[in-house]
């Protein structure tokens, strides 16, 4: 399936639009597996459901139609960052509608499945992500595409040219560094 995806991105950036149709059918269940297992992450009673999430995503997408998606390694990439925006977005919203709101809660796993763990506001989480990327850029794509994206470390391991145990390592280590930055004392100093 993922040389057909490629071929498909292929064929739609060369005007196909059929493609397209096959395309968002053809990877449609792993970006709704990705959005469920981010929006489980949000705070109870949240408004936007997976299946809007991945159609914001493809809309996204389709107005981005000039981007040269590589593979389908490539398209999963740019749709996890498109998914982090559009949450972002979404917080940033709810938050000026509801001044002094305490934001919307995820939590950050080391298993993007898992359901337990130390919860976060979203735009906190966005914000260290922004201060990692400064710091230690390839770090700060990897929370995001595993986080965000639901990506193997296979599949951030192909898209960051980067090996497996690479991965891991900056997994474990932009972990960490966020869980310190995201900690209730860090957030309370700041």
């Amino acid at each position: 399936m993922p040389g057909a995806v490629t071929e498909l991105l292929v064929a739609w950036r060369a005007g196909d639009r059929s493609a397209l149709e096959r395309l968002m059918a053809a990877v449609y269940p792993e970006l709704r597996r990705a959005a469920r297992g981010q929006l489980a992450r949000e705070r109870r009673g949240h408004t936007l459901a997976p299946t809007a999430l991945v159609n914001e995503v493809f809309l996204r997408l389709v107005e981005q139609r000039k981007l040269a998606f590589e593979n389908r390694g490539h398209f999963l990439a740019l749709a996890a960052t498109l998914m982090h925006r559009i949450l972002v977005s979404q917080a940033r919203a709810r938050l000026a509608a509801k001044r002094g709101s305490a934001g919307l809660a995820v939590t950050l796993l080391e298993d993007a499945a898992a359901t337990a763990g130390p919860e976060v506001e979203v735009l906190a989480l966005h914000d260290a992500l922004a201060d990692l990327a400064r710091r230690e850029p390839r770090q700060a794509r990897t929370v995001e595409l595993r986080y965000f994206g639901g990506l193997t470390v296979e599949e951030i391991a192909q898209e960051l040219a980067v090996s497996p145990s690479t991965v891991k390592a900056d997994w474990y280590l932009a972990r960490a560094w966020l869980h310190r930055r995201l900690s209730p004392e860090a957030r309370h100093a700041g």
